[in-house]
């Protein structure tokens, strides 16, 4: 690896993991580079939460037509973005 490649990455052990694994040299860069504190390593699978969980994350996402989706709907247009 070059050190013109890694010069801006933080954790180039996981990078070099990540890369190892076939990962992008843009992606794997991106989750090197994000601090433990903005995982979320704990996420709840979004059919175990519930609507208004699902609602305020659409909202949050700006996802347009929620107000008319079930959740089903919800689910499926969170995991599209």
């Amino acid at each position: 690896m070059s050190k013109v490649e890694t010069e801006s990455v933080k954790n180039k052990d996981q990078y070099e993991s990540l890369r190892e694994k076939g990962m992008s040299k843009e992606k794997a860069a991106r989750i090197a580079n994000t601090s433990s504190e903005d995982m979320d390593y704990n996420s709840t699978p979004y059919e175990e939460r519930s609507f208004d969980d699902l609602y305020d994350k659409a909202k949050e996402l700006g996802i347009e037509g929620r107000s008319d989706m079930s959740k089903d709907e919800l689910i499926e247009a969170l995991r599209e973005q």
